[in-house]
């Protein structure tokens, strides 16, 4: 298999529908559990549907978030003095990983390394940017997200 031949995270998903089943109903289970309910108590109903844009978008998939809602500056803006905590945090890449094998959602060792990896990663920079005195870069660079990624050591 080529370079070119190997598929997006975004495509090995499934695309946009899978994404969207995916956190549609990962927010059913976020809304009765008793340590993420209250955390997302006031999100709309399309919120899922954001949360798919902007997964899709990091994981290969076109760059809808970025033109629809202004990128990984507005994501930041999402978190501001939420006040995350690491359980809140542990629970969040728990239930969704629970989600994808609840879907069927691909279990391939290399499929899911790389999505725990982005999961680890983007959620402790949402802990990051959820604390007190947290501010938001407007020209922060969307993720992306790849089969191996290695991001290097945390810079603040």
């Amino acid at each position: 298999m080529t370079t070119q031949d190997i598929p997006t995270l975004f495509n090995w998903i499934g695309g946009f529908d899978a994404l969207n089943r995916l956190t549609t109903r990962f927010y059913e289970h976020v809304q009765v559990d008793p340590l993420l309910a209250s955390v997302f108590a006031h999100m709309d109903a399309g919120h899922p549907a954001h949360v798919a844009a902007f997964l899709g978008e990091v994981l290969g998939g076109p760059a809808a978030y970025s033109e629809q809602h202004g990128g990984h500056p507005h994501m930041i803006k999402q978190h501001l003095d939420r006040h995350l905590t690491q359980e809140q945090r542990r629970r969040w890449v728990g239930l969704l990983l629970d989600t994808a094998d609840e879907l069927s959602m691909p279990e391939d060792p290399e499929f899911r390394s790389a999505l725990v990896g982005y999961l680890e990663w983007g959620s402790r920079l949402a802990v990051i940017n959820s604390q007190s005195g947290a501010t938001v870069d407007e020209h922060a660079p969307m993720p992306k997200w790849g089969w191996g990624e290695v991001k290097g050591p945390y810079t603040a």
